[in-house]
């Protein structure tokens, strides 16, 4: 059996299916990540889209801009932006099979609107990337620098890649205090381990973790509201699939870190009730 406790490769190799067939049922690209609730989306599919739109407005992207996903997943951002900001997409991950699956996705797409602009993928290191500094208009990272144990290192990095005026925008979960109530931390702990998350940064670290990497006009927004809806959804997916995934774990047909997976997906709800963390949006600008 695999550990319940994985490193971001085990996590997301082996939940693989849990993304693509449960998470994004009849979808043609693969979202990693919650839904955006609003006037423009009310139904999962068009929530996860629409959570893009979010931060692609709030980054004001343009055409032909050079955006660096970092933490790409399965490459969801990459062909929405190129088909919905005509921007030119670099999606990186250390996880190979996530890439490989961009690639091929890639392919599938060649010459369809959803990938009609440029787009590379490639397996790098967020906090340690081989670009040369100054390449990038806007560096996007979509609930993925939970998965950094030092969060001010992906800070540094951002800041070496993007051009002066450059942008980099982020969706990220983060705690509400340090400590939080003993249930939270219990609570975050049973939620951040199996999903390969060493902690989760408060507010006031995350800013000044960009702030002093150089980043101006920091802004972030609690969203939380936003993306409760799809939030809850997870939970009430995972609270129904336990019992059967329970079962399926003994009999040795899933293993220890999908079993995990819908177990942390519990906790993280729970963790939420108990005010222990909120999601937030992040925008932050190099000086030009």
């Amino acid at each position: 059996m695999e550990t319940r406790h994985p490193d971001i490769h085990t996590y997301y190799n082996n939940t693989r299916f849990d993304y693509r067939s449960l998470w994004n049922r009849r979808r043609r690209d693969v979202a990693v990540h919650f839904g955006y609730y609003d006037e423009h989306a009310s139904r999962h599919a068009e929530a996860l889209d629409n959570l893009n739109r979010v931060m692609a407005d709030l980054a004001v992207i343009q055409p032909g801009e050079q955006v660096l996903d970092a933490g790409c997943g399965l490459g969801n951002a990459c062909f929405w932006l190129s088909e919905h900001r005509q921007a030119h997409t670099t999606g990186i991950s250390i996880v190979a099979r996530q890439i490989a699956d961009c690639q091929k996705a890639a392919a599938k797409f060649a010459g369809l609107p959803i990938a009609r602009y440029p787009i590379e993928f490639l397996e790098a290191d967020y906090c340690h990337t081989p670009f040369a500094d100054a390449t990038f208009d806007v560096v996007w990272a979509c609930e993925s620098v939970c998965h950094v144990a030092a969060k001010p290192e992906f800070y540094k990095e951002a800041f070496r890649l993007l051009k002066p005026g450059g942008r980099l925008v982020m969706a990220e979960y983060m705690r509400t205090g340090r400590p939080v109530s003993e249930n939270g931390e219990r609570l975050l702990a049973e939620w951040l381990r199996p999903w390969a998350i060493p902690d989760i940064d408060t507010a006031a670290e995350h800013w000044a973790g960009a702030a002093a990497a150089g980043f101006e006009k920091i802004i972030m927004q609690d969203v939380t509201r936003q993306v409760q809806v799809s939030l809850r959804n997870l939970h009430e997916m995972s609270v129904r699939w336990l019992p059967l995934g329970k079962w399926l774990n003994r009999v040795g047909l899933v293993n220890d870190v999908r079993l995990g997976n819908a177990m942390a997906s519990v906790r993280q709800y729970e963790a939420l009730q108990e005010g222990a963390w909120q999601y937030q949006l992040v925008l932050a600008w190099k000086r030009k």
